[in-house]
């Protein structure tokens, strides 16, 4: 897949000034819905009226090994590109597939003031939005779908890239649109990020969605799986609220895994986990 930008992605100039907007797909490359849209717009010539905005099919790779028999196998090559994004890393000796392609759009990514990554989810859960900063906390509350935004300071096995984004004084949203493979991830990812740009100023805005104002919730705690025996106490759906603190959610060896409290928001469940990955991170909502 050819691009003016680099392998897999494009970038468009407005004579007018405005931001430069990244929006990126296929960060994982099972998570098809993202290359419809940016293909989508591709297509119909979408341009900016102002600023910059580019458009980024990220792991083009483990996209090319889709199979619709095997769904999950093509996550990734080697490791999680989603886990990259830490300057040591990018700078350092690393050679995978993942980290490859990293560097290649990094000078893009570098020049971005808002990045837009969008994802699905294998496991049942409410679409919500993920942002890695205070600083992006009010342009995420803003798009006003889907109505829960979280903010999280990340993963213990890596940096994401709405981390990397924040961590360079960029504004970056991480869109997880609804369950891999369906309609209507792909309709709400295409509604936020055209909101997004509009509320960019880089097209046209849109009118705000019809409904109650979206909820903000920090995540007061990560639970990383330490062993392969780690086991949820029941399918919970990401998005649940556990009303009551101590609620018993997982056990780890001999540890139980517990809710730290009251009005507990579950955010993305990970229902088979291994060690060393994010099984479950707990959120608070800010009232």
């Amino acid at each position: 897949m050819d691009g003016n930008a680099a392998r897999g992605a494009w970038s468009f100039a407005a004579r007018v000034p405005g931001p430069h907007v990244c929006v990126v797909a296929l960060t994982h490359g099972n998570e098809i819905g993202g290359a419809v849209v940016l293909d989508r717009w591709l297509r119909h010539e979408l341009r900016p009226v102002a600023g910059r905005l580019s458009l980024i099919f990220a792991n083009l790779d483990a996209y090319a090994r889709f199979d619709a028999q095997d769904p999950t196998a093509s996550r990734f090559l080697e490791q999680d590109l989603n886990r990259v994004w830490d300057p040591e890393m990018l700078d350092g000796a690393g050679r995978s597939a993942e980290l490859r392609r990293a560097r290649v759009l990094r000078p893009l990514l570098d020049s971005a003031d808002v990045v837009l990554d969008l994802h699905s989810m294998l496991w049942p859960a409410d679409p919500l939005l993920l942002v890695g900063a205070p600083a992006s906390e009010g342009l995420a509350m803003r798009l006003g779908e889907p109505g829960l935004v979280v903010s999280d300071p990340g993963h213990e096995a890596g940096r994401r890239l709405i981390d990397y984004a924040a961590e360079a004084g960029q504004r970056g949203v991480l869109l997880e649109a609804g369950n891999h493979w369906e309609r209507e991830t792909v309709a709400l990812m295409e509604r936020v990020a055209r909101r997004m740009l509009g509320i960019c100023g880089v097209l046209p805005a849109m009118a705000a969605p019809i409904g109650p104002p979206a909820r903000l919730a920090r995540v007061s705690q990560a639970v990383t799986a330490r062993g392969a025996d780690f086991a949820f106490s029941r399918p919970f759906r990401g998005g649940e609220v556990i009303a009551a603190a101590g609620t018993l959610i997982a056990t780890d060896g001999g540890a139980e895994i517990r809710t730290p409290h009251e009005n507990c928001l579950l955010v993305m469940p990970n229902l088979r986990t291994a060690p060393g990955m994010t099984a479950v991170r707990f959120a608070e909502f800010v009232e």
